[in-house]
């Protein structure tokens, strides 16, 4: 049976439920960042003291990588029960649950209190943020690309995205304001609390917010849908969502995590990489990184949602495209200029990366979602995200550390991160285009809409687009 289109909402309505993605999204980001940043600035003296900071600095990331760990199952379980009761329900305790994490670190005894306790307690919240943040992504994107219609899903469903720029370019701030008006021993002594301590604040206001949306259309219909047919035909238990995924969209799952690939890498590189280079390597202070990726972070907030419109206009594959090719040539130009350690164009360097990140990014929430049906999308989008988590953000700091470490030159670095995006590269090269899909149609019958519609308006222009990657 077909499922029926939903209007879209009226943009009155469609804007509502973007800020409130973008606003959980965004705390959720900055619980998650702000333990990259510590891990960078702090974590290695508190809670991993050794005698070469290198080393601290490289125990302090593998902590920060048990969060990339913990996301697949997070991914695995809110993707389950996303597609069986909901998107909100699930974003409400992802919410709860990171913000709770976030909240107790600042509370935790360091190294010279308790001993190796506090490294372990550390790594058992990292654990929680890491579970939480594998079940928001998916949902939040999903909330948004479901509500909204197909000619303009690229850019709304792009502002959830900016969650994570924005997330950091919060906790950059907190931390580059706390850095400016206390001295560096006050910082380590207690002001680096702070931050964490904010969470518990952040979170209140983001309950408040996200409790207020509505469900997903295409989802209360879909779910309405099965259960007419369950009645029908005799109730027979579906398999659970994740075993259907890697049964029929294993494919996607793929192209989703080759599509992140290298998206995944350059933002960790950009960011909590850049902060141990520029104050370890270059024995710069910490401001200058901290400054730089402020004002980055803060020009890749607002284009973010400018290359999602972008990929509604000429598709998803090309967007992606641009971002990744540039990055691939941009990654032996990067080094180069942080080199000059003048803050300027260190600060250029940044903003010219996160902006071709941005061109990977944006179309990014459109783009996997477009990739599965709506009785698996929460699971298929988060497991194709998450599992890119693993094998891209989670290693990048450590990979880049350990190469800086070795090789005391930024080479390596350069080509490891030019070799991730030549891999999204090639993934999206031979993806096919999801533009203009309508979400509460399964893929089989978009094809066959398709085909009906070819050449006449929109719909003609976005044929390859409903054809997904079936």
């Amino acid at each position: 049976m077909a499922s029926t289109a939903t209007a879209p909402p009226a943009p009155s309505g469609i804007r509502r439920i973007v800020a409130a993605s973008l606003i959980g999204t965004t705390i959720e980001w900055y619980d998650f960042f702000l333990y990259g940043t510590a891990a960078a600035l702090v974590f290695n003296k508190l809670f991993f003291p050794t005698a070469d900071p290198l080393t601290g600095t490289l125990i302090a990331f593998l902590t920060y990588a048990i969060g990339f760990l913990a996301r697949p199952l997070g991914g695995v379980v809110f993707g389950h029960f996303g597609d069986k009761v909901g998107r909100k329900k699930l974003l409400v305790l992802s919410l709860v649950m990171m913000g709770g994490a976030t909240f107790a670190m600042g509370l935790l005894p360091t190294h010279a209190s308790i001993g190796v306790g506090a490294p372990i307690l550390l790594t058992a919240l990292r654990l929680v943020q890491g579970f939480a943040l594998g079940g928001e992504w998916g949902g939040a994107v999903l909330i948004v690309s479901e509500h909204g219609g197909a000619e303009h899903r690229g850019f709304w469903a792009s502002w959830p995205q900016s969650g994570a720029p924005g997330g950091n370019l919060l906790a950059t701030g907190v931390l580059a304001l706390l850095a400016a008006v206390q001295s560096d021993a006050t910082f380590l002594a207690w002001g680096w609390r702070i931050p964490f301590l904010l969470s518990g604040v952040l979170v209140v206001v983001g309950l408040w917010i996200r409790l207020s949306v509505s469900e997903s259309p295409v989802f209360l219909a879909a779910q309405a849908e099965a259960e007419a047919e369950a009645a029908k035909s005799g109730a027979r238990q579906e398999k659970a969502p994740v075993v259907q995924v890697f049964r029929k969209d294993w494919r996607q799952v793929l192209t989703a995590i080759g599509t992140r690939f290298g998206e995944n890498i350059s933002y960790y590189i950009l960011t909590s990489f850049l902060l141990v280079y520029v104050t370890t390597h270059l024995g710069l202070p910490k401001t200058t990184a901290l400054n730089a990726l402020l004002i980055g972070s803060a020009v890749h907030f607002v284009t973010i949602p400018a290359w999602g419109a972008l990929s509604d206009r000429i598709g998803r594959r090309p967007v992606t495209l641009i971002g990744s090719v540039g990055m691939a040539l941009w990654a032996f130009g990067f080094f180069a200029l942080v080199d000059s350690k003048s803050f300027a164009v260190i600060t250029a360097a940044v903003t010219a990366g996160l902006l071709l990140h941005g061109a990977m990014y944006g179309p990014q929430a459109a783009f996997v979602s477009e990739m599965f049906d709506t009785k698996v999308r929460y699971s298929g989008a988060s497991m194709g995200s998450q599992l890119a988590s693993i094998v891209a953000g989670a290693l990048a700091p450590i990979i880049a550390v350990e190469l800086l470490k070795d090789y005391g030159s930024s080479v390596p670095v350069s080509i490891y991160l030019s070799a991730a995006a030549v891999v999204t590269t090639l993934t999206v090269a031979f993806a096919r285009e999801t533009r203009g899909r309508d979400l509460s149609r399964p893929k089989a019958e978009a094809r066959d809409q398709a085909q009906a519609v070819a050449g006449n308006g929109y719909a003609g222009r976005s044929t390859a687009a409903v054809s997904d990657s079936a």
